[in-house]
């Protein structure tokens, strides 16, 4: 019997070995986001967990070699460049989550970083960047529950926020 993929999850890519992390990071901020027990069919938070993990992990490949390899304050650091400085230290932050467009993380990201994104999620650009959007603000904000970005690896992060 063949495993089942989620609807719109595309073919499995062996590029750079990233699916198989990427599949455990997706079912880790799957979890994160609320959304994460099975996976269960629909684009709901299975979907924005894999989305994000697709996002974090083209932005790891690029990224090169820090020691703990955390994209989490890289994609912060790319959307305060990108004029999103306020939305971005509101999902940090203790406050309230400022919103952020598609349109505006799809300006905030490097077009190769959004196709591959895509591309993993089985999706047009454009979706991804609007699913980013939905789904970016409540993961950073769970993320960094301190209101600050830890330092640790993103996965040990992720794993000590569903203790």
């Amino acid at each position: 019997m063949r495993p089942r993929r989620a609807p719109g999850a595309g073919p499995a890519t062996h590029s750079k070995g990233t699916t198989m992390a990427g599949n455990d990071l997706g079912s880790l901020l799957g979890g994160l986001l609320g959304g994460g027990q099975q996976g269960g069919g629909s684009s709901g938070g299975g979907g924005g967990g894999n989305i994000l993990a697709a996002l974090l992990g083209a932005l790891m490949s690029k990224g090169g070699g820090a020691g703990g390899s955390n994209p989490l304050s890289g994609l912060l650091e790319g959307l305060t460049k990108a004029g999103l400085a306020d939305q971005a230290q509101s999902w940090v932050g203790t406050g309230e989550n400022k919103d952020v467009s598609g349109a505006q993380v799809r300006d905030a990201l490097p077009d190769d970083t959004l196709r591959q994104v895509a591309e993993e999620a089985g999706v047009s650009p454009e979706q991804a960047a609007n699913e980013i959007a939905q789904v970016l603000p409540q993961a950073v904000d769970k993320l960094t529950p301190e209101g600050q970005v830890p330092s640790g690896s993103l996965e040990d992060l992720i794993k000590q926020q569903q203790l």
